[in-house]
């Protein structure tokens, strides 16, 4: 077939993306992205996707690092800060450099996001970005025996203060600085910020904005989606994993272990990995699930739309036989859907029949975007679990087209006789369909 043409390809990345844009609206993302991300020639671009999420109606909360700008300005006055532990050892004349450079950084964001969408259909909309005290601190403390002085940890963060500024359509910044109750500054990480507010917030969504961080099998194939369990396996099985992807993935852990639903692990030199992330089926980065992103379930009422949708083009093709809507609301109990980020990528049915131990699996159907990646199969088993739950001996199919897919999987040929008689009664000669037969 000929590639589609870019008018095409374009309506059709954006109708897809339309279920994901009426999702989000409303939602609260966390983001967080380092002072690296800031350096960037492209960093404007990423502030623009920023600026178009906001115009979604999405709230949104951006958290940046600083921390090659915190090292510049110690070079600049001949100071040096000891590291322990990846976390930075912050005496007073450090954290007049933290403040100097992060309040630099903070103004040119600020800047940015000001400019809103310019050279787009959108210039001119007024985008407002406000900062202040949420993040309470408090002292790292004495740890191996070594004073962090004026490094601190997370002690709250005004969750209140900042869903007020979310509800008047503010975007808040908030910068990798603590305060106390008694008026003291402390220099906090980005990344204890971000996970902090994620989970105050309970937002939606916590998004790791990395510098080229990707999570990999052993074999160095992305991972797109992992459950909170198999991020643990990842940090427990994969020695060779880095320092930085090994405190990433635990901190996604522990937000989602708090009741943040999904954070997203996402290489920011990407571009338009952000769009690319949210509103794609499959993403662009690694996602980390407290709930199934994939569930393969039961068909509720809600699903006939969904499943509609998905055997239209087979029906089309007589790959399936037709059904009415009226019917499918019917006989939805009978079926079984996989559903992948609320979208039905699969489906099929149980017909017990009877007075006999056989039952016919019927309108099995994979989208065309997820064949070949073992969803038929594993539809296909959950049917059989079922089938021998229920006491069948036998499931029976009539294929006219993928017979060779049931043969494979033990499914052998029969003629129409061996079906009981009153399934003999329905059977369509016009079809002419062929009987496959699989002892349980």
């Amino acid at each position: 077939m000929p590639d589609e043409s870019p008018q095409k390809t374009f309506a059709t990345l954006f109708r897809n993306s339309a279920p994901y844009i009426n999702a989000f609206r409303g939602r609260t993302f966390v983001l967080v992205f380092n002072g690296e991300a800031l350096l960037a020639d492209n960093f404007d671009t990423l502030v623009h996707d920023f600026a178009l999420l906001q115009s979604l109606g999405i709230r949104l909360v951006l958290v940046y690092g600083a921390r090659p700008q915190i090292d510049r300005r110690l070079q600049q006055q001949g100071l040096s800060t000891p590291l322990h532990k990846n976390v930075r050892i912050t005496d007073s004349l450090a954290l007049q450099c933290v403040k100097e450079a992060v309040g630099s950084a903070r103004a040119d964001i600020e800047a940015l996001l000001s400019m809103g969408l310019a050279n787009s259909p959108m210039a001119g909309v007024r985008l407002r970005v406000t900062s202040g005290n949420f993040v309470i601190a408090k002292p790292y403390g004495v740890r191996d025996g070594i004073d962090y002085l004026h490094t601190g940890e997370i002690r709250r963060i005004d969750a209140h203060a900042i869903h007020k500024q979310l509800d008047n359509g503010a975007i808040v910044l908030l910068a990798p600085l603590g305060y106390s109750p008694t008026g003291e500054i402390f220099n906090v990480t980005a990344e204890s910020v971000a996970a902090a507010t994620a989970v105050a917030l309970n937002a939606d969504k916590l998004i790791y904005l990395t510098e080229g961080l990707q999570i990999t099998d052993d074999q160095q194939h992305p991972l797109r989606e992992l459950s909170m369990q198999a991020a643990q396996q990842l940090l427990e099985i994969q020695s060779s994993l880095s320092d930085d992807i090994q405190h990433i993935l635990s901190s996604a852990i522990e937000v989602c272990q708090y009741g943040v639903r999904r954070v997203h692990i996402l290489d920011r030199k990407i571009d338009g990995v952000l769009l690319q992330e949210l509103f794609t089926r499959d993403g662009a980065g690694t996602l980390i699930n407290r709930d199934h992103y994939e569930d393969t379930r039961p068909a509720v009422i809600d699903d006939v739309p969904g499943i509609l949708e998905l055997i239209k083009p087979l029906e089309q093709q007589g790959v399936l036989v037709r059904r009415s809507r009226e019917r499918l609301e019917t006989e939805i109990n009978r079926f079984m859907v996989v559903e992948r980020d609320g979208m039905i990528v699969a489906c099929a049915a149980l017909y017990p029949l009877k007075n006999s131990p056989m039952g016919e699996l019927a309108c099995l159907a994979v989208h065309p975007d997820y064949q070949k990646q073992g969803r038929g199969d594993a539809l296909l088993n959950y049917i059989e679990t079922l089938a021998r739950q229920q006491k069948l001996q036998q499931l029976f199919v009539l294929s006219t087209h993928t017979s060779h897919w049931f043969r494979e999987r033990g499914f052998e040929p029969a003629d129409i006789e061996a079906l009981p008689a009153e399934r003999q009664a329905m059977y369509n000669y016009q079809r002419n369909s062929k009987v496959f037969i699989k002892q349980l």
